[in-house]
């Protein structure tokens, strides 16, 4: 197995949020071009639950430029999506985006058009501490792709997307994007994710963290003035392990003194920044999410890249193994653990995975 190795460092905040940037993860000054944001506002969106929302705000950033061919077929666009808790300004740190987006590099924005949108719950996209809180309405993965959908076909112009990518909750919405639009893509690459329903440990530890909101009598219901901070703390904690490193926490925290402060330091920060009806939400998103039924319906190349360290998404389990023979144009890669994998956070540094990468935009060009 070929891995690209570049010595870098980051500290997981939150299962798939932006991880830090650190001595050694590469330059900070941006080689690509600025980044355009913008909004999609939706009228009357309706979700698989049967609620609606009378508008629901999508939020975007995007770099570069949209060229078509000269049968007006959009055949750049690159869609990228974020993990549960972050939003597309992840993908705009250095040991991303300095990787992927500068030039000559494998997602050139001066060649590209490269799409980071904010999924619903999430970032500056609508979600419940918008003013609903409780009221607002319980999205899926599904209700996220289509809102994506409409975010490329009416605001941006983009009629077909050269690689669908994305990182845990992203990723699995990568499989979904296969699934509900097989023809809209020429390439898939879901990272850090497993196309099967959220069971075993993997829903067992989002139900916990569910329930210490839910069961914390300071949530008042979802009307809390202030946040419930023992639930907070109780589902950071758990956020913190899933997304944990071994190897790399044992280095970083070799003593008793030094773990203390590396929980301390990490958990204060992370509750800070987290509310919790939009975790609530964010968490529970992924109840109805299983791609494997109809795997056979996806029909562009597809290269799922995972990490042996990921302990969301073990290898253990033979899951992947099992479901990508059924996937036509599929591959899987399980990465080794190195000094260079940092669990299920191995998503957000391209330095490890980009040959693959490579293989899959050469496999896909036309």
């Amino acid at each position: 197995m070929r891995t690209a190795l570049l010595p870098v460092f980051l500290i997981l905040f939150v299962c798939g949020a932006t991880p830090a940037q650190t001595p050694g993860a590469g330059r900070t000054e941006r080689n690509y071009p600025a980044p355009i944001e913008g909004d999609l506002v939706i009228p009357n969106f309706h979700f698989r639950s049967g609620e609606s929302l009378p508008e629901l705000k999508i939020h975007y950033r995007t770099i570069g430029t949209a060229k078509a061919d000269i049968s007006g077929v959009v055949r750049n666009a690159v869609l990228i999506g974020h993990g549960t808790g972050g939003a597309g300004t992840q993908f705009l740190s250095p040991q991303f985006a300095n990787v992927l987006f500068g030039p000559g590099q494998l997602l050139d924005a001066t060649r590209y058009f490269i799409i980071l949108p904010d999924g619903i719950g999430h970032g500056g996209s609508s979600k419940p501490s918008d003013g609903l809180h409780a009221h607002f309405p319980h999205y899926t993965y599904d209700d996220m792709v289509e809102a994506q959908f409409q975010l490329l076909t009416k605001k941006l112009g983009v009629n077909h997307l050269r690689l669908v990518m994305g990182t845990s909750m992203g990723g699995m919405q990568t499989w979904v994007w296969g699934e509900s639009y097989p023809d809209f893509m020429d390439a898939l690459m879901p990272l850090a994710s497993l196309p099967v329903e959220i069971a075993g440990r993997n829903r067992i530890w989002r139900r916990m963290a569910m329930d210490a909101i839910r069961n914390d009598p300071e949530w008042l219901g979802g009307e809390y003035k202030t946040q419930p901070r023992r639930a907070l703390m109780a589902a950071e904690n758990l956020l913190l392990l899933v997304g944990s490193a071994p190897l790399q926490w044992q280095k970083q925290a070799s003593t008793r003194v030094a773990a203390d402060k590396f929980y301390e330091d990490r958990v204060t920060a992370a509750v800070a920044r987290l509310d919790a009806n939009d975790l609530l939400y964010q968490l529970d998103s992924s109840r109805e999410y299983n791609p494997s039924p109809e795997l056979e319906k996806i029909k562009a190349p597809l290269l799922a890249i995972n990490s042996a360290d990921d302990v969301i998404n073990p290898p253990e389990l033979g899951l992947m193994e099992r479901e990508i023979k059924r996937v036509k144009r599929g591959r899987f890669i399980l990465l080794p653990i190195t000094d260079q994998t940092r669990g299920h956070g191995t998503h957000t540094l391209p330095a490890i995975w980009q040959g693959y990468l490579k293989e899959l935009l050469d496999e896909s060009e036309h």
